[in-house]
């Protein structure tokens, strides 16, 4: 088990040698730490915004998710759906707003945990927060997809418009209305967090790789 655990780890460095290269290591680190300061402020600001067009509405519908949350003109929009048989917005990826906190704590501590490993293994623990923004659209398109192609056919309009699938991003229609869904705050952090996790595995390769070959040429056969 110990030399599992030490393989996971990888080797540490030198007194000696960090003092010489304290950049060349601490980078990798210092990296991830601004991963994670961005994943924590994403968990406070909206991910998604989505603005729904129509003449009846001067200044529009607004819809904001958050990784917790739904805000904005959640009721008026329900109201809406409500005639075309799509049910309430609130019903839609309840599992994954109850447990959004928990996943985000979780991704940083994979994060801090990925910082102190000097092996390939740290691959392992940045996957999962590196496709996050990646993921946290799919899931998004699936629902949409889902409420918007299980209309009620007994509600009182439902045969005005047929099923639908608006955009995660960029613009659509349904029926009347005009769709303009954009990425929140939340999600150009992640993503931005995300693209920097990258940049970190980088210079992690090029810090602790040379360590992990020394390590192997110096056990005996």
């Amino acid at each position: 088990m110990a030399s599992l655990i030490d393989k996971i780890i990888g080797p540490r460095v030198d007194q000696t040698d960090l003092a010489k290269n304290g950049l060349r290591y601490g980078t990798p680190g210092f990296l991830l730490l601004i991963a994670r300061v961005l994943l924590l402020v994403s968990l406070f600001v909206p991910f998604w915004h989505m603005e729904l067009v129509a003449p009846q509405y001067p200044d529009n519908l607004h819809l904001v998710a958050y990784v917790t949350h739904l805000s904005g003109d959640v009721a008026e929009i329900d109201s809406l759906n409500h005639y075309i048989g799509m049910r309430p917005l609130e019903e839609a990826a309840q599992i994954e707003r109850s447990i959004g906190v928990y996943v985000m704590i979780l991704f940083v501590v994979l994060l801090e945990f990925a910082s102190w490993i000097h092996s390939r293994w740290a691959v392992l623990f940045i996957l999962p927060v590196l496709f996050f923004p990646a993921v946290f659209l799919i899931d998004l398109h699936l629902w949409m997809s889902h409420f918007g192609q299980n209309l009620d056919p007994d509600a009182p309009l439902s045969n005005s418009i047929a099923p639908f699938v608006p955009p995660v991003l960029g613009t659509g229609m349904v029926g009347q209305f005009k769709t303009v869904a954009s990425p929140g705050l939340g999600l150009i952090l992640s993503t931005v967090a995300s693209a920097i996790m990258i940049i970190a595995l980088f210079f992690h390769r090029r810090a602790y790789l040379p360590l992990v070959k020394a390590k192997k040429n110096t056990v005996p056969s």
